[in-house]
């Protein structure tokens, strides 16, 4: 990809970086992954939204993407592909196809003096030190998901064990759940040490965000759940979305994910993003008015 002109300004607010995941499910193919939960997440904030992925050349899934952002597709061969298989044990997770690699070298010019910085890797697909390095002026969110996953030759997805120091000291926020560590528990202590903003979800149970020594545990809503797909991507999203309207407070931020990603599980794939009234009115109760 050619570099574009350094002087021309950002026309987005918020960059969206990671693979769109085709999930293939009974019936067909549907649109998943970060990039597709979070992209109609921070559009309903009211952001502009450029969204960097990569997918198969003729993936007719990325039309998804369009109504919510600037899209910049890295052509591939292949769409980054999951499958989940379920059986009396509990559920296997498969990697179908995956797609090329995203660089710093792939951002357009006029994007790199971004405000907010989304990574959302799902198949380590990212080096987040290349591209924090990239965006030193931009208020970086890492969720961590897409990093502790490996395969093989068989594609059933595995855990595995990611930690770079030197990464985490150039990114302002990290997000991941307890499920997403429950193999290497002891991530949360060694992250918590060397990032400035942790928040480690939990999903009705609310969560907890780790900053300057301390732990501040957040709640959730009660709501009757229909499908808990993406509700960690809305979160996030969410999280990095509010910033602006709470003045960069990132409890208040928190608070405010936590009840929209709620709302977001009695909902079905991209629907679940919030709505503009809901954010409204989850911020004047984050807010005290």
């Amino acid at each position: 990809m050619t570099r574009r002109d350094a002087s021309l300004t950002s026309n987005i607010d918020i960059l969206l970086i990671g693979h769109m995941t085709v999930d293939l499910v009974p019936g067909g193919r549907m649109p998943g992954g970060t990039v597709s939960y979070a992209a109609p997440t921070y559009a309903a904030f009211g952001h502009r939204v450029g969204i960097l992925t990569s997918a198969a050349r003729d993936e007719p899934l990325l039309e998804c993407l369009r109504p919510y952002g600037r899209l910049e597709v890295l052509p591939s061969e292949h769409s980054l592909t999951y499958e989940n298989v379920y059986s009396e044990t509990g559920r296997q997770q498969y990697v179908r196809a995956t797609a090329s690699p995203i660089c710093l070298s792939d951002v357009p010019e006029q994007w790199t003096s971004v405000r907010y910085v989304h990574l959302g890797p799902l198949a380590a697909e990212l080096d987040p030190l290349e591209l924090a390095r990239g965006f030193p002026n931009a208020t970086i969110m890492l969720t961590l998901q897409g990093l502790m996953r490996r395969w093989g030759a068989d594609g059933l997805v595995r855990f595995r064990r990611w930690f770079d120091e030197d990464a985490l000291r150039l990114i302002d926020i990290v997000v991941y759940s307890e499920e997403d560590v429950h193999q290497f528990p002891q991530l949360t202590e060694e992250v918590r040490r060397v990032c400035r903003h942790l928040v480690v979800t939990n999903g009705r149970a609310g969560g907890t965000y780790y900053h300057a020594g301390d732990a501040m545990t957040y709640d959730s809503i009660a709501v009757e759940a229909r499908d808990l797909t993406g509700a960690g991507d809305v979160f996030a999203a969410s999280l990095l979305g509010s910033l602006s309207a709470v003045n960069g407070d990132l409890a208040r931020g928190v608070r405010l994910a936590g009840r929209l990603a709620a709302y977001s599980v009695t909902r079905s794939g991209l629907d679940s993003a919030p709505k503009a009234n809901e954010i409204a009115r989850e911020l004047r109760m984050v807010q005290g008015g």
